[in-house]
């Protein structure tokens, strides 16, 4: 499998709209995004240029729109984000990651009881 494209934080609130509404067209994320951040729409047009170029999205001129879809896979992406960020400030411990954040009160009751009930079905889920 190809290594996934370099994607900036900007980028990535683009990449979760066209995720989200795929087909979507250049005047809709336009639309959406300047409700949410203080991007001009030329910033937005750039920033799915960059899309583009990256291989990350690709698009299809339908009459006088550009209408974008993505070509790399949301979960996937996502996926290697996390690990990257588990081996960057983590050393890839996970379970050093939630201490981190279970003994710096990162976390509601509510998050460490789905986590537990995570844990839990992971454990019975698992074949040894």
């Amino acid at each position: 499998m190809k290594p996934l494209p370099q994607i900036s934080e900007s980028e990535f609130e683009v990449m979760k709209l066209i995720w989200k509404y795929a087909p979507i067209s250049t005047n809709d994320i336009t639309e959406r995004l300047t409700k949410t951040t203080a991007w001009s729409p030329k910033t937005i047009q750039t920033l799915i240029k960059r899309l583009v170029t990256k291989g990350a999205i690709t698009y299809e001129k339908q009459g006088r729109m550009f209408v974008y879809t993505p070509l790399i896979n949301e979960t996937e992406y996502v996926g290697q984000q996390s690990r990257s960020f588990l081996a960057r400030f983590y050393d890839g411990n996970i379970a050093a990651m939630l201490s981190s954040y279970i003994e710096n009160d990162k976390l509601s009751r509510d998050e460490l009881a789905a986590l537990r009930a995570l844990l839990t079905d992971g454990e019975n889920n698992r074949e040894d």
